[in-house]
């Protein structure tokens, strides 16, 4: 099995969606943030992004059941960093500082993405 890692993407960075969904119900095209990263299956959980409808059914006295809108993972691949700085959608590069921490770092306005 391949272990697939997702490296450019961190769990609280603002992400557009590149592809996915047909119609008026896509997502392509909307921005959310990043909630969780599974690096493990190569997928992103971001928030308001491929929603799902699940059906609970009541358990006990204190669990209440009902329709639940909950967010499902999609491939990394389909979403890109929004840079911070410029508000840009972009590519991530990565550089080492002189004191030896990595960084990563906008494509198109060379700013840090991550706080050092």
């Amino acid at each position: 099995m391949e272990n697939k890692k997702v490296a450019h993407i961190k769990t609280g960075d603002t992400v557009y969606i590149l592809s996915g969904g047909e119609g008026k119900t896509g997502d392509k095209g909307k921005k959310g943030k990043v909630l969780k990263v599974l690096s493990d299956k190569g997928m992103v959980l971001v928030e308001g992004v491929n929603m799902s409808v699940k059906h609970k059914k009541p358990r006990g006295r204190y669990q209440q059941g009902g329709i639940i809108h909950q967010e499902s993972p999609i491939y990394a691949s389909k979403a890109m960093v929004v840079c911070p700085k410029c508000g840009e959608r972009t590519r991530v590069g990565k550089q080492k500082l002189d004191d030896g921490h990595k960084v990563r770092v906008c494509k198109k306005c060379n700013e840090f993405i991550d706080n050092v």
